[in-house]
């Protein structure tokens, strides 16, 4: 019997150890994850395409131009049909030449596009947005620069006015008559 007690001793042991060596969960038992939803055979919506992206680019090769490409860039675009797309590149042509009221028209072509409520301006409207704000700012620095010149000639002709009323003074003082010195006076 002491073997048969010792036996039956050992195999509850040997239980009682599996059941302590065991991992022990996280958290409460957790049903399986349902499966995953059925996917409709359609494809997904294909994202709109990117208009602004080749605008950009557009952007960077008109500044590679010269003022003589930009002239002819700017008549083939004058004989397109009139749309957001073609005004906002007119506009941006019109930043980068150099010609009188240009940047005027250039703000205009962009404010047209940037407060236009047509449904083909609506992608365009952002950038034509920024470049308006970006024209505003290069005629208000324009602007100021001429100020700025108009001021610095106006400085140099007083200047200049200055310089000619110094001399006349220098001429008049050299023909005045030179004062004898005067002796000094002896105490007796």
């Amino acid at each position: 019997m002491n073997t048969k007690l010792a036996a039956l001793l050992l195999a509850c042991l040997s239980l009682a150890a599996c059941t302590l060596n065991s991992p022990i969960p996280d958290g409460p038992a957790t049903a399986p994850a349902p499966p995953p939803p059925v996917v409709d055979v359609q494809a997904p919506p294909l994202p709109p395409p990117d208009e602004v992206g080749p605008l950009l680019g557009y952007h960077q090769a008109l500044r590679r131009m010269s003022q003589g490409e930009l002239l002819k860039e700017l008549s083939g675009l004058g004989l397109q049909q009139r749309s957001p797309r073609v005004a906002l590149q007119m506009g941006m042509a019109l930043m980068l030449t150099r010609g009188g009221g240009d940047l005027a028209r250039a703000q205009a072509l962009l404010d047209s596009v940037g407060s236009s409520a047509e449904v083909e301006a609506a992608p365009f409207r952002p950038l034509a947005q920024l470049l308006s704000s970006q024209c505003a700012e290069m005629r208000r620095l324009y602007d100021h620069a001429d100020r700025l010149s108009a001021q610095q000639k106006d400085n140099q002709r007083r200047i200049e006015q200055l310089n000619e009323m110094l001399e006349g003074l220098k001429a008049i003082e050299r023909t005045l008559p030179v004062r004898p010195a005067s002796a000094p006076q002896v105490n007796k």
